[in-house]
């Protein structure tokens, strides 16, 4: 008996499922209320030099400034420099210093601004950017906060993903829950901008928990008839918490608070680990029989199903245990071995990273619609639900590759189109940043479903996260590469649109993996019969694998995978690796 003949026996979808996936939607909403926080957290507001001495009852205020302010190439005042002496104004007479402005000769003179900025809290009260003066010659620092995050999310991606095989989805989940609030807290208590930085960091790491932990503990309960449906529940808490972001952002409007706001929650999420199950598929690959037996009973009693004497005896159980742990472990090395696996890695590694780059690039940036943030941000999340809408429909009658293809351009020309239109930012200007972000969702969603059908079943899982750990660092480099307006303002534009191009020209060079049989060896792909017809019916209907070892174990197929493992059933490898369509956010 293989795994997933068990799980049929004890309901792989039911109302322990939906239990399960209901307690496992906080980390879904967390995530995106951290990872898009510093559309907020580190916002910059309206500033300019700080002007002390204004005399109290001085009624032109323009006037006051301009004497003080010079003027950007686009007219208006430097948020960064002020003259060095006041300069004196057309029929105008400033009281005090200004008397000596007008007795210098050729260009005046400007200076940072000595003593400090004066901001505009109309909109924010209290970012890390008016905190520490991250503005100016320090506004990379700003950038680079988000930087440092993401990069902290790709090594907690990898340290996860180790620790949670060795020890374990539910008590790593426990951990990265309580690190997520310990850290939390000791980022919106910061005395620094460097204790800020360290404390963001190592939040990041401890949130990689969550992604790459919530996933394997919803799968691996869930039957391959059902991962579908879940996964688009699932993703819909992805949109979720990005609206609620623009919520909680409008009515938190102080950065320490608002951090609190989004971290005190993983209380609530430690709680709720009360009533999370353990992976039973993962204690069977450890050995621990009685441990799953508990599980597997509570599952089948809470789904209504009757249990046969041997069904979930000690023996059958230990059977099914020794399957799991008789296969060696893939390593990345296995994914450039051969020459077609290794044209298949590369190519989504550079689709991947124009995926994320382009998204974050997105989505970080919502200055510059004429609309105020949070209206920006809300549209931003709304727009999300159609284009997952879009990408089910495209992917089933159009095709995984030109359905990312497609996306990729989109959101590639909506940025250029953007371009084109910011000198008169208006409703068509809106119009193409919320086509573009709809558009780098859709690409998103359609990367997992594509990227899965076209490693084989040994490797699908080592596939999707090489994959996604290029794709981290493209999410890295997002925020840094907005610096680039300093050389030439659209170049920050440029850059998302021209790596978007790139993704989505590499994505066409890849096979097409609608109505077509998935690969469960390294042999398989080799032959390229990952392309062939499976009777007209789409994979995503059809399940994983083969369609003729569904319910029959198989020696051959796996041994044939990797020379090194042995018999197991091939359909137990289909369950935590095949089919996870729009599961993983981004």
């Amino acid at each position: 008996m293989g795994f997933e003949e068990l799980l049929e026996e004890v309901g792989g979808f039911g109302p322990f499922q939906l239990r399960n996936v209901a307690l496992l939607a906080l980390p879904r909403m967390l995530l995106p209320l951290h990872f898009l926080l510093p559309i907020f957290l580190a916002a910059v507001p309206a500033h300019r030099c700080a002007l002390p001495g204004a005399p109290a009852n001085f009624s032109h205020q323009d006037l006051w400034l301009e004497a003080h302010l010079p003027r950007e190439p686009d007219g208006t005042l430097s948020s960064c420099l002020r003259f060095t002496h006041p300069q004196a104004l057309p029929n105008t007479t400033l009281e005090g210093e200004g008397q000596s402005a007008g007795e210098l000769e050729g260009e005046p003179s400007t200076v940072p601004c000595p003593q400090g900025w004066e901001y505009d809290r109309s909109e924010f009260s209290s970012t890390i950017a008016t905190e520490w003066d991250l503005v100016c010659e320090q506004k990379g620092l700003n950038r680079a906060a988000s930087t440092f995050f993401f990069a902290g999310v790709l090594v907690g991606a990898v340290a996860f993903g180790y620790l949670s095989d060795r020890f374990g989805r539910r008590r790593l989940l426990l951990v990265a829950y309580v690190s997520v609030l310990v850290l939390g807290l000791a980022s919106a208590a910061s005395v620094s901008y460097i204790m800020f930085a360290i404390t963001r960091t190592l939040t990041g790491v401890a949130l990689a928990g969550f992604t790459i932990i919530v996933m394997p503990l919803e799968l691996e309960w869930l039957d391959v008839r059902h991962r579908t449906v879940a996964g688009v529940l699932s993703s819909t808490f992805w949109t979720g918490g990005m609206m609620l972001l623009a919520l909680v952002g409008y009515l938190i409007r102080d950065w320490r608070w608002l951090l609190l706001a989004v971290t005190l929650p993983c209380a609530l999420g430690i709680i709720s680990l009360w009533w999370v199950p353990e992976s039973a598929r993962w204690l069977l690959t450890q050995g621990r029989v009685a441990e799953a037996h508990v599980y597997l009973v509570r599952c089948a009693r809470l789904n209504g199903r009757p249990l046969s004497e041997d069904g979930l005896s000690q023996e059958a159980l230990s059977k099914v245990a020794a399957g799991e742990r008789g296969v060696r472990r893939p390593s990345y090395l296995d994914l450039f071995r051969t020459p077609r696996l290794r044209y298949i890695s590369l190519c989504c590694m550079v689709m991947w990273f124009g995926v994320n780059f382009s998204y974050y690039g997105l989505s970080l940036d919502v200055s510059g619609l004429g609309l105020n943030v949070y209206h920006t941000q809300l549209l931003f999340g709304v727009v999300e639900l159609p284009a997952k809408l879009l990408v089910y429909v495209l992917v089933r009658h159009v095709g995984r590759r030109l359905t990312q293809a497609g996306m990729l351009l989109g959101s590639a020309l909506a940025l250029g189109l953007g371009l084109l239109a910011s000198s008169e930012v208006g409703s068509w200007g809106v119009a193409l940043a919320v086509m573009g972000k709809g558009f780098s969702e859709g690409a998103f969603t359609t990367a997992y479903l594509f990227t899965s059908e076209l490693y084989p079943t040994v490797l699908r899982q080592t596939g999707l996260g090489l994959t996604a750990l290029v794709g981290r660092l493209g999410g890295s480099l997002a925020p840094l590469a907005a610096l680039l307006d300093e050389v030439w303002l659209p170049l920050p534009k440029l850059a998302y649109g021209g790596i978007a191009l790139l993704a989505a020209c590499t994505a066409l060079l890849l096979p097409e993996t609608r109505q077509a049989q998935l690969p469960e060896t390294i042999q398989d792909v080799e032959r390229k019969s990952a392309v062939q017809p499976s009777g007209g019916r789409d994979v995503q209907e059809t399940g994983p694998g083969l369609s003729g070892l569904r319910g029959r174990p198989s020696t051959e197929v796996l041994q044939q995978g990797l020379g090194e493992q042995k018999g197991r059933p091939a359909q137990s490898w289909s369950c935590h690796q095949c089919r996870l369509s729009v599961l993983i956010q981004p």
